[in-house]
């Protein structure tokens, strides 16, 4: 029987599916499941009666003229239908770059915290740190630039597509699966950057030396936020791509396929700048004493930033 299935699949591979070709699929499905029980119960083997049903059914062009179904004026060109491939190619790589991306920005502010680190060991240590923090940027900068030539094959979707049925239901069961997952992740990203703080301000309160790792704990709590809000909310803008209608059933709108650079472009160019100032202030100020409280500022106005754009992102 999976013999029969798979040659039917391939058989309504090509054409459009409506949901005509839906029930035309189901009916020939039937009849030839019956007739292969027939075949069977009359003394033919599994092969012989497989090769029998297929020789009598498998004309799928003599089938379609005979119900007068025109394929040609059913298939959309300007919104050519996507396939099964194309659609979990589509999730997959999505996800794996709002990974990259994620992982990108998050090490930008690991970046910050070698140089916090590496500042406790005087001159030296600084400029060590500054070299550490530009090459922590620069490998960020690589991964935001594989995660785009990962997306750029997707970009024919933004001239619009048509979802088949089938997979349409397909993919808003498993986006109704993955909202739980989406919800955890941005309230969880959200407590991150809530708590913080306190961490900053407990470690302060009990040893004012300790007020450095204070902020290397908000850093690395607000890159571990970041990171959740840019990853999932990659994949759940994914989904809705995918499922958004148009003017017509199941047509994406253009716009909405435009890849979103906005947080990966603030992470490059907000965490050296902020750097910059930290820098400037302590070497032509001497306000070491006070200017790292940038890096805490900074670090929870970016983690704002990325859950407030994620959400909008959402609801858009």
């Amino acid at each position: 029987m999976d013999t029969i299935m798979t040659y039917l699949n391939n058989m309504f591979a090509t054409l459009p599916k409506t949901s005509d070709m839906n029930r035309l699929k189901e009916d020939l499905l039937a009849n030839m499941e019956d007739k292969y029980e027939e075949l069977k119960q009359n003394g033919k083997s599994e092969n012989e009666a497989i090769g029998i049903v297929i020789s009598e059914f498998g004309n799928i062009d003599e089938l379609v003229s005979e119900l007068n179904i025109d394929v040609k004026d059913s298939i959309d060109k300007e919104h050519p239908y996507l396939t099964d491939e194309q659609v979990e190619d589509y999730l997959d790589e999505t996800k794996k770059a709002g990974k990259l991306i994620g992982f990108g920005v998050g090490i930008c502010q690991i970046g910050v915290v070698f140089l916090l680190l590496l500042l406790q060991l005087g001159n030296a240590g600084g400029m060590i740190g500054i070299a550490a923090l530009f090459l922590f940027v620069a490998a960020a900068v690589g991964l935001f630039i594989y995660a785009g030539t990962l997306m750029e094959k997707h970009k024919y979707l933004s001239n619009g597509f048509t979802l088949p049925d089938d997979i349409k239901i397909s993919l808003e069961h498993e986006y109704e699966l993955f909202q739980p997952t989406f919800t955890k992740a941005i309230v969880t990203g959200v407590v991150l950057c809530i708590l913080s703080p306190v961490v900053l301000i407990v470690l302060t309160s009990i040893n004012e030396n300790s007020v450095i790792y204070g902020v290397i704990f908000l850093l690395l709590m607000v890159a571990l936020a970041v990171y959740l809000f840019v990853s999932t909310g990659n994949q759940q803008a994914a989904y809705r791509t995918l499922l958004k209608k148009g003017d017509q059933p199941n047509i994406s709108l253009p716009h909405e396929k435009k890849e979103d650079k906005a947080i990966r472009v603030a992470s490059v160019i907000l965490w050296p700048l902020t750097v910059c100032i930290f820098l400037i202030s302590g070497f032509l100020y001497n306000q070491w004493h006070i200017n790292w409280i940038i890096f805490p500022i900074v670090g929870l106005l970016f983690a704002m930033f990325s859950g407030a754009y994620s959400i909008i992102k959402e609801k858009a």
